[in-house]
């Protein structure tokens, strides 16, 4: 909470109320990744739409109160291979990855090696225990265990 000097009082000033809408991440194909969101997440296209300025096609996913945006940029970037991995992209400033809440770690790994998705490494020794992977795109995404969640 802010302060600020009244005479002699001091007052708090309530801060703006947040909710988190949305994250954001930049795709080479944006068909690919909406299938890929759906098929290994189960996220649902929202809308879609352009930003002509920038070149870009864009999709807003949702599964339930979670959403994705997803960008394509006409002549778009690869993703340097040091973003791909959590402990090197932390030397770039930025944002880093998304992190999904779920109820078991070892039930979530179960399911995405099933499906067949690109896991960096399982941390069971953490508190608590958690999981990164890439999406189809190198994008990290991480799995935290988070019971009380639910």
């Amino acid at each position: 909470m802010a302060r600020a000097r009244d005479g002699c009082a001091t007052i708090f000033v309530v801060p703006i109320e947040l909710r988190f809408h949305h994250g954001g991440v930049s795709v080479p194909d944006l068909e690919a990744s909406i299938r890929w969101y759906r098929e290994v997440l189960g996220f649902e296209v929202e809308h879609r739409f352009e930003i002509p300025k920038a070149r870009a096609k864009v999709a807003m996913i949702r599964r339930g109160a979670l959403r994705m945006e997803l960008f394509e940029v006409e002549d778009g970037k690869l993703l340097p291979e040091d973003r791909r991995v959590p402990d090197r992209d932390l030397q770039t400033h930025g944002n880093k990855h998304v992190c999904f809440g779920v109820q078991s770690v070892d039930a979530a790994e179960q399911e995405l090696r099933a499906k067949g998705v690109d896991i960096v490494f399982v941390g069971r020794a953490m508190q608590p225990p958690n999981i990164f992977m890439r999406d189809n795109s190198g994008n990290l995404i991480e799995f935290i265990e988070q019971p009380d969640l639910w």
